[in-house]
């Protein structure tokens, strides 16, 4: 039996007095950055914003900590967060000072100057120092000298045990961001307290991905629906033939006690009746339009007409809905139909409560221009499907209870 995603009611920023304090926020600035090192997109950056407006608004300092990308402990000037800072700044319209590390007398000394013209700080990167993510106390407590309370609204690095989420908490009063907040509410009010029907949209490659998340759901939700290249695996193992799509061997045995455990629980699980197929991965590649079974040296890209008919007429009496993973290659347009007409039927839907997962179901959603229509759109992809399976988040647990 899972553990609850999280235990207790956490303290957020509204529950100190910011006036005249360094407030050390944990924001996830983990952003792509072109080959001239500017932000191509820079969604995380604006969900910092409502935090960070706020502790300005009464009277703190703030320091900003993140990390990005992958330096395995060491400094790589191409993962900087300088550009981060640079975009940071001109979303604020303000000066944000960006320190040349993220501990040590230096760095003190930079953050000495922060005053009422100059008040945001932003570290550089955490991860350039390898104590961060063996989540090590003297790291830990070395980034708790540069605040006086810590806050983390990185709710997308709130499932690792790091030493900037949840090692600090043990040497500063904390509470979460807003940001935090909004995901911890939504997810957490589709987990225990749904409106009924509750439907759950699951795709992407691997079911090894989403097993966790099935198994947790199977006893919360009317319905269950299934695309992208891991209801291959559900297709296989009902005697479907599948062509050359991509399928879980190791799997098929898991992808069977989900089905009949999902049959224990009537809960209905909906798989493709029918798929775009192509010989190849290319835009350009011919494709065509098969189902349910596939011909042998074709294999499923994305989900066919028909089944975009039977998900959207699904989801159009829904009250909660949660969506993670692509229906197809959304990448390429000829492939990305089958999650736009998803996305699409989500958005129209009058009373319910859209939540959808972060990673590539929030980039294609986003990239629809369909972002505002949705209830919540997760930032954190890992983080949000550990919450889904029901997980405890280090990041949430450590914070301190009201």
């Amino acid at each position: 039996m899972l553990k609850e995603a999280v235990r207790g009611v956490k303290k957020t920023i509204r529950d100190f007095d910011l006036k005249g304090k360094r407030v050390l926020i944990r924001v996830d600035f983990n952003v792509p950055l072109d080959k001239n090192f500017n932000v191509t997109d820079d969604n995380r950056i604006r969900a910092s914003l409502p935090t960070i407006e706020y502790a300005l608004k009464h009277g703190a300092k703030i320091i900003l900590m993140s990390h990005l990308g992958r330096p395995d402990g060491k400094p790589v000037s191409s993962m900087s967060l300088g550009p981060a800072g640079k975009r940071l700044s001109e979303l604020l319209h303000r000066e944000v000072m960006q320190c040349s590390d993220c501990v040590g007398p230096g760095v003190k000394e930079e953050l000495s100057a922060l005053n009422g013209k100059t008040d945001v700080a932003l570290l550089e990167n955490l991860r350039f120092n390898p104590g961060e993510e063996k989540n090590d106390a003297g790291f830990a407590k070395a980034l708790s000298c540069n605040g006086d309370l810590y806050i983390n609204d990185a709710f997308g690095s709130s499932h690792r045990a790091h030493a900037s989420i949840e090692g600090i908490t043990k040497y500063l009063p904390s509470g979460a961001g807003f940001l935090l907040e909004k995901e911890i509410k939504y997810l957490g009010r589709a987990l225990q307290n749904p409106k009924k029907p509750f439907v759950a949209i699951l795709g992407g490659a691997k079911v090894s991905d989403k097993l966790g998340v099935v198994e947790n759901l199977i006893s919360k939700v009317d319905k269950i629906l299934i695309g992208g290249a891991m209801a291959y695996t559900f297709l296989k193992v009902q005697g479907v033939e599948i062509g050359g799509s991509k399928f879980e061997k190791d799997k098929t045995d898991l992808a069977k006690t989900i089905l009949e455990k999902a049959g224990r629980n009537k809960v209905e699980i909906l798989l493709p009746i029918d798929h775009v197929v192509v010989q190849k991965v290319d835009e350009n590649a011919p494709s065509k339009i098969e189902g349910p079974s596939i011909s042998t040296g074709w294999f499923g890209v994305d989900i066919g007409p028909k089944t975009i008919e039977l998900f959207c007429k699904t989801i159009s009496t829904t009250k909660t809905v949660v969506w993670n993973g692509p229906m197809g290659i959304f990448e390429m347009k000829p492939f990305a139909k089958g999650s736009y007409e998803v996305a699409l039927g989500l958005s129209k839907l009058k009373g319910c409560t859209t939540v959808i997962g972060g990673g590539d179901t929030a980039s294609c959603v986003i990239g629809f221009g369909l972002a505002d229509k949705m209830s919540h759109i997760s930032t954190g992809g890992g983080a949000s499907l550990e919450y889904l399976e029901g997980k405890i988040l280090p990041g949430v647990e450590a914070l301190e209870d009201k």
